[in-house]
Order: C-alpha cells, then sequence, then structure tokens
C-alpha cells in the first residue's frame, strides 16, 4: 500500500467533512428534501440556529455546509478556547459586514456572562448565530439566547448510515483512502457500526486507527479481530444529559417494576463511570417514595446498599446495588407515605396553622401545670391494645390514604377503624 498524501495529515474524520447536503449523511427528519431547515440553507436565508445533539452526529459539518454555501461573512469561534475579548472581536467584525453569521461550536461552554455579552447584536439582527451543543440548550443556553433561536435536535447516527460513512472514507481517492484499496470486511463494518453509539467522528477514527495498524503489519484485510482489537473497551457517551435522562429511566424502571431494565440502566451508569454513591442515594428514595410502606425492607435494603457501597467500593459494589434495585423493582408498591407529607406540607404551607393541643403540650419545666400544658394527656402504654382515643390536631383533617398494597393493607385495616370513631 501507498503512503498517504501530505495533504491528506489531517485526521480521517475532519477530512471527510460533506461539502454540500447532497453528501450530508444523517439527519434526515431536519435536512431531508423538502424540510424548512435543509430550504432555508439551500436559500441562503436562515436565522440564528441551536443545534443539539451528541458527538459525531453532524453538527459542527453542517455549520462548515453553511459556510461554504452563504453569502453572508462567516465567522467561527470554539467556546472552549474563546473569551469575552474574542466574543467583542467577533461581533466587531460582524457590524463591519453587510451581512454576517457567527458560529460558535460548543457553544454550552459560554458562562453566562459571555452568553449575555451577544444577545444585543443577535437580537437586533448584526450577527446571525449558529451554536452547535452537545448539552441540551433548555438547561445550558440562557433563556433569553435559546428563545431568540430556532432550535433542531440532532440524533446519534443510524447503523446503516455509518456504515455509508465508511464505505464513502474506503473508496474516496481525494479526501479519504480510496487509493489504499482496503478491503473492510462486513463482519468489521457492522461491528464499528455498532459499537461507535451513532457517531461518525468514532467510528472513521477506528478506520482510521486500523489502516495505520494494517499498515505497520503490510495487511490488506480489515477484518473484526483488527477492529476489536482498535476499539479494545467500548466508549460510552455520558453527558450531562445523559446523566439525568439514564438515572430518571433507572428510577421509573424501578417503580413500574422491570427489574431487567433496572439492570440494564444500573449498567449503563456503571460502565459510564457514575458515582456509585449517587445511584445508591437515588434508590434510597426510590424505595421510600415508591415503595414504602408497602414493604418496609425496601428502604432498609437500599441503605444497607449505600453503607456497603461506602465500605468496598466498585466493581464488587455492583453487586449489592444490583440486589437492591432489583428488591425495589419487585416490591410492591406505595405512594402514600410520599402524597401523605405534601398534603401535610401544602396545609401548613396555605392554611391558618392549627396550635398544638394542651394536652400534648410539653410538661417538663417547672409552671408546666399553671398554664394546663400536658395535663389531661392519656399515655397509651396504660391501655388496652397499648392505645386510647384522644385528640391529637385540633383541626382533624385526613394526610394518610395507606393503599391495599402489602404491609400497607394492614394500615389501612386498623387506621378504618380508628377513623370511624
Amino acid at each position: 500500500m501507498g503512503l498517504l498524501k501530505t495533504e491528506k495529515k489531517a485526521p480521517l474524520a475532519w477530512r471527510m467533512q460533506p461539502d454540500n447536503l447532497g453528501e450530508f449523511v444523517g439527519q434526515t427528519h431536519i435536512l431531508g428534501d423538502g424540510k424548512p431547515l435543509r430550504e432555508a440553507i439551500e436559500r441562503d436565508s436562515i436565522v440564528s440556529l441551536i443545534l443539539y445533539g451528541p458527538p459525531g452526529s453532524g453538527k459542527t459539518a453542517l455549520a462548515h455546509i453553511i459556510a461554504r454555501k452563504t453569502h453572508a461573512h462567516f465567522i467561527a469561534l470554539n467556546a472552549v478556547t474563546s473569551g469575552i475579548a474574542d466574543i467583542k472581536d467577533a461581533l466587531k467584525e460582524a457590524r463591519e459586514a453587510s451581512r454576517a453569521i457567527l458560529f460558535i461550536d460548543e457553544i454550552h461552554r459560554f458562562n453566562k456572562l459571555q452568553q449575555d455579552a451577544l444577545l444585543p447584536d443577535v437580537e437586533s439582527g448584526i450577527a446571525t448565530l449558529i451554536g452547535a451543543s452537545t448539552q441540551n440548550p433548555f438547561f445550558s443556553i440562557i433563556p433569553a439566547l435559546s428563545s431568540r433561536s430556532m432550535i433542531f435536535q440532532f440524533f446519534p447516527l443510524k447503523e446503516s448510515e455509518i456504515r455509508i460513512l465508511l464505505e464513502k472514507a474506503l473508496t474516496d481517492n481525494e479526501k479519504g483512502l480510496g487509493e489504499l484499496n482496503i478491503k473492510l470486511e462486513p463482519d468489521a463494518a457492522d461491528y464499528i457500526a455498532s459499537t461507535s453509539e451513532g457517531d461518525a467522528r468514532r467510528a472513521l477514527n477506528t478506520l482510521e486507527m486500523g489502516v495505520v495498524i494494517m499498515r505497520s503489519r503490510s495487511l490488506s484485510v480489515y477484518d473484526i479481530q483488527l477492529a476489536k482489537e482498535v476499539l479494545q473497551k467500548k466508549s460510552l457517551y455520558y453527558s450531562e444529559d445523559e446523566h439525568y435522562d439514564t438515572i430518571s429511566a433507572f428510577i421509573k424502571s424501578m417503580r413500574g417494576g422491570e427489574p431487567d431494565a433496572v439492570l440494564y440502566w444500573l449498567a449503563r451508569m456503571l460502565e459510564a463511570g457514575e458515582n456509585p454513591l449517587y445511584i445508591a442515594r437515588r434508590m434510597i428514595i426510590c424505595a421510600s417514595e415508591d415503595v414504602g410502606n408497602a414493604d418496609p425492607r425496601a428502604l432498609q435494603l437500599a441503605v444497607s446498599a449505600l453503607h456497603a457501597v461506602e465500605s468496598i467500593g466498585l466493581p464488587e459494589g455492583r453487586i449489592p446495588l444490583a440486589q437492591a434495585a432489583i428488591y425495589i423493582a419487585m416490591a410492591p408498591k406505595s405512594n402514600s407515605s410520599y402524597k401523605g407529607i405534601e398534603n401535610a406540607l401544602s396545609s401548613v404551607r396555605e392554611e391558618r396553622l392549627s396550635p398544638v393541643p394542651s394536652h400534648l403540650k410539653s410538661a417538663n419545666y417547672k409552671g408546666a401545670a399553671r398554664l394546663s400544658a400536658g395535663i389531661g394527656y392519656k399515655y397509651p402504654h396504660n391501655y388496652k391494645g397499648h392505645f386510647v382515643d384522644q385528640q391529637y390536631m385540633i383541626n382533624n383533617k385526613v394526610f394518610f390514604f395507606p393503599s391495599d398494597q402489602g404491609f400497607e393493607k394492614i394500615f389501612k385495616k386498623r387506621l378504618s377503624k380508628r377513623r370511624s370513631r
């Protein structure tokens, strides 16, 4: 195999960026024929945009297509390396142009002050903003800026689309690896496509790294063994959005009683490097909020799992986490404790406060009797069944409504008798 041309020293993923919309692969929900964003780009009439999605989904590539297509003055910044001074210089450059597009890659990395600096010129139309973000713009972009921009969500590429990109890279003589006549076996292509998690950059980097190894070993076939050697361990995309979305799926799966889904989301979090103590704390909340007194052992097991992880750490800590998560998922469910405290808090916050009945007041001080504090209190243990009727609130409001689930059936039966009196 011949040497790569000197102009091909840039990474393959960079070289293979599409030059026009016809070469763009994926995101057909916003860039397919007849879609408004595609038409706006083709007419060179875009408004301010926020392109939001995971790495390698085509956000920066689309910005470069717009840069080639537009007749506007195109200014590019990267939020990782740019500060307020760079923003001011870019906006000054935009004011001097008749029409300007300001592209900011990784815009979610700008703090509020930096984003505020963009607002006047974006609002007045001096600069049309294109921001690329891997973070949810409704969390990472100030509302004043996001409300003035069209937000388009990018999704991970499909495996079929990744395979198209691999084939393009292998057959493109000008930008890709076509001149090397490399044969990529179908199962290797499938493996790269499935393990790249929809990230085109990751897939092309895997292809390129394998080609480097092939050249050093004088190989002509890129097989699945080589692909596995290059990848070694699957890398999981786990942004701040993924952090919140995955823990949400985990909790909702426990609440829904689906242990298989619970184990999958738990594994996703552990493999991505999530803090196991954070997972355990959220399990404690779920055990109390969603299982509660239908099975009090769920809370005990969740707390035990937290202590176990603190004691033994990972990887062994995954076992008590899984044990507790499965128990919570399979336990009978009741949120009556959660609803009960919410009902009581609502009463305290919104209604007139109820005074403490005199017989329930503390009598552990000199002179309490003169204030009638504690007089008339009936000590329940002195009565049959360790229970006696007496008033515990001035306004006898009901906050707790036990369910028919698990252990709470006993509560419901017991309370039904008492309340009927």
